[in-house]
């Protein structure tokens, strides 16, 4: 039985807390940063999110692989979490359609996982005391050592990793024979954004995270995207520069997450690393325009700076947070550019937001 062969592991948090569990089968050791999830569903598509990329990840729904995987709700290539932190692992899955078990993906990709954790008590701590670093084990016998190599991972803060999950050469997505032509940035794109884009008549071009505008340009497209994407938005430097170049010719721009904070950057708007950040599919967004609510799926650690953008005579904050009153959403006065902290094409969650694509193909119709 795999339950007996199941090792005891540890999440070692860089204040020294420690929690500990069971592993799932592989043995090892992650680093990463630790944070929570609360999505009851969409796990897979959480997995294989590249803005988690470098992230230990705290499941908060309790039964987590119940539904199994399937290969076409992959958001990416492979998975893009350090590693997973759960409380009851569903070994067994129930759902006709999947592809194989929880077990049997993680194992494919060589991760980590543990379980059997009180993931209550280490959401509730994580929350007060704010996402940090941690490390997660089976070497449950020399802490001391563990303690010795998390002091030497990298902070989150200043860390660029759109690189670690970028294209390395330009691809293409959807039907050439489109009506529209859409330039996309990629430093950390999901897929069910290149399929939302796909199914609204669009044929993109995914270029890496290095790309200046000149290479985006070469492919005459009618419109631009920014991605999501891990890490920390300032030190994309040369993504600025491109979100820059384009506003300045005025030509349609559409940004999410990553692609957000790097169209804020670009507009003399300061981003910071949130407390816990936001990572959820229920999350509350209040549309400024048409006094609408709906409700997101999010994911992200960082956030532009309010009172920089309310002082920023360019920009206009079009949706916010309502739990903490956070920028959700901005768009350049006069400039054919708008953008948004959290994610419209879903997966997992809601479609409230789904309409933000359809604004953008009206943009570059009406360029």
């Amino acid at each position: 039985m795999k339950y007996k062969q199941r090792k005891k592991a540890i999440i070692l948090l860089e204040d020294g807390t420690i929690f500990y569990g069971k592993s799932i089968g592989k043995d090892g050791t992650a680093f990463g940063e630790v944070c929570f999830n609360t999505g009851t569903t969409g796990y897979q598509e959480i997995f294989t999110d590249p803005s988690y990329y470098g992230q230990l990840m705290v499941t908060t729904n309790a039964h987590i692989g119940n539904y199994g995987t399937k290969e076409d709700e992959m958001e990416s290539e492979n998975i893009k979490i350090a590693g997973l932190i759960c409380k009851n692992f569903s070994f067994e899955y129930s759902r006709p359609a999947a592809d194989s078990s929880l077990e049997d993906f993680f194992e494919k990709y060589n991760t980590l996982a543990i379980a059997d954790v009180d993931t209550r008590a280490l959401v509730s701590y994580i929350r007060d005391n704010g996402a940090m670093n941690a490390v997660i084990s089976t070497e449950v016998q020399d802490i001391d050592s563990l303690k010795k190599q998390l002091a030497e991972q990298p902070n989150m803060k200043g860390l660029e990793l759109a690189s670690k999950v970028s294209t390395k050469e330009p691809y293409y997505f959807g039907d050439e024979n489109s009506a529209y032509k859409i330039a996309a940035l990629d430093i950390g794109i999901k897929k069910n954004i290149l399929r939302n884009l796909a199914k609204r008549d669009a044929y993109i071009k995914v270029f890496p995270y290095n790309s200046k505008f000149e290479d985006l340009e070469a492919f005459n497209p009618d419109g631009y995207f920014l991605s999501n994407g891990p890490g920390d938005p300032e030190p994309l430097v040369e993504a600025q520069a491109v979100a820059k170049e384009i506003i300045a010719r005025n030509k349609p721009l559409f940004g999410i997450c990553l692609g957000h904070q790097v169209i804020a950057l670009a507009n003399g708007i300061s981003t910071y690393k949130m407390h816990n950040g936001h990572r959820g599919i229920n999350h509350p967004v209040k549309n400024l325009i048409t006094g609408k609510g709906e409700i997101t799926s999010q994911n992200h650690g960082f956030a532009i700076n309010r009172e920089e953008t309310e002082a920023n005579e360019n920009v206009e904050i079009t949706h916010v947070h309502l739990n903490d009153n956070t920028v959700a959403g901005i768009k350049i006065k006069n400039k054919n550019c708008f953008s948004v902290q959290y994610h419209p094409e879903a997966s997992p969650g809601p479609n409230d937001s789904v309409y933000l694509f359809d604004q953008f193909i009206e943009n570059i119709k009406n360029n």
